[in-house]
């Protein structure tokens, strides 16, 4: 393993440092369109709830308010954790793997090693191809070690598909 890839403890520096920055990796963020996208996306889903529990307040029982309540409370708390939630998410190339990072409360780093990336998918629903943005993901032998990196604009997924493949099936044939 090389350099590029190992984090601070394993360089033997002090456990204060943060596992999920390794201080010699620089992580690119996605792109905030994947905030647009899962807004729109949570919109979609909660809007047929919210309007079925007013129509059921209205017409059947007082009862349903509480529905209505509870449905645009969830929706309004959902929507204020996406962007948080994307502007968490970043990805790194280092020699050896490849890093992706998500989560606020609950952090996230997945690194996978470019001989054990069996093939990469990439995919784009339709709102997500409307804003430019695809989904990549790493298909492993391990399920443990396979990723999924959403809102890469698809130039970039392109051009990561290409090189992620190319640098698997090139580690694969090194072993």
């Amino acid at each position: 393993m090389t350099d590029a890839c190992v984090t601070p403890e394993r360089k033997g520096s002090s456990a204060s440092s943060d596992p999920m920055a390794p201080s010699d990796i620089t992580f690119l963020p996605i792109s905030l369109s994947l905030i647009r996208v899962r807004v729109i996306s949570t919109l979609i889903s909660y809007t047929p709830l919210i309007i079925g529990a007013l129509v059921c307040a209205f017409l059947v029982s007082k009862w349903f308010w509480i529905a209505v309540l509870a449905l645009a409370g969830l929706s309004a708390w959902t929507l204020w954790l996406i962007s948080r939630q994307v502007k968490a998410m970043g990805y790194a190339l280092a020699q050896d793997e490849f890093l992706i990072r998500k989560g606020v409360m609950f952090r996230r780093l997945t690194l996978i090693p470019f001989g054990r990336i069996q093939y990469v998918e990439v995919s784009e629903g339709p709102i997500a191809r409307a804003f430019g943005i695809a989904e990549i993901k790493l298909h492993t032998a391990s399920a443990e070690t396979s990723g999924t990196l959403n809102g890469v604009p698809s130039i970039e997924a392109a051009r990561l598909r290409d090189m992620l493949s190319e640098r698997g099936a090139a580690e694969l044939a090194g072993l």
